[in-house]
């Protein structure tokens, strides 16, 4: 075998110094955007519960409108333990019988309720699986309430409560200061909208008072 030339061995050992530079400037982009990639999930995660709750109460809203019945979102403990999932209810009120937590034929999701405008409407859950867990984000309810009533006009029956009207998703405890705290409103109106709970006064981004 012919010995490896000084040049040859010479120009292996830059080679080397080279991969050798290239790890090092690798594992210190590595050590800066991580950290940075996993905050941009985290809020993109964030921002993904809202848009499912929201979605949830603008369902329901659509639907009691467009069958002129009353609609009910229900947030449900999950059986996961995560974040709450979701279930509308439909109900036709009548003039003997109002649709609320103690009087109406409700939907299931196995059978519709009584009425003609839903006969066809079976209970529509959501499940909150894909959504971060609790030891990411936390959710807090204006007083507790889990359930909104909508009425065939769309808006929002204020004669029940406490009637769900904010939802909060801010950072676990764990997580504190990683992504920005999101929220969900519902006006008596019916509207819907992602907010900023945190905005200051008079910026549109804020929630409804």
């Amino acid at each position: 075998m012919h010995p490896v030339s000084a040049q040859r061995q010479a120009g292996l050992g830059f080679t080397l110094v080279e991969l050798m530079v290239g790890l090092a400037i690798l594992s210190l982009m590595l050590a800066i955007g991580v950290p940075s990639m996993r905050t941009w999930l985290n809020a993109s995660n964030a921002l993904v519960a809202a848009e499912f709750y929201a979605e949830g109460l603008k369902t329901a809203r659509a639907e009691a409108v467009k069958r002129n019945a009353t609609a009910r979102l229900t947030l449900l403990e999950s059986a996961s333990g995560g974040q709450m999932d979701w279930r509308i209810d439909m109900c036709v009120p009548t003039s003997a019988v109002k649709c609320n937590a103690d009087e109406g034929s409700w939907s299931t999701k196995d059978a519709a309720a009584d009425g003609d405008s839903v006969a066809d409407f079976r209970s529509i859950t959501r499940v909150a699986t894909n959504l971060p867990g609790t030891n990411m984000l936390t959710m807090t309810r204006n007083d507790g309430a889990v359930a909104v009533y909508f009425t065939p006009l769309g808006w929002v029956d204020g004669s029940v409560a406490p009637s769900l009207s904010k939802i909060e998703l801010a950072p676990a405890a764990s997580q504190a200061g990683a992504f920005p705290t999101s929220a969900v409103a519902v006006t008596l109106a019916g509207v819907v909208s992602k907010c900023n709970p945190n905005a200051p006064a008079h910026d549109s981004r804020g929630c409804p008072p």
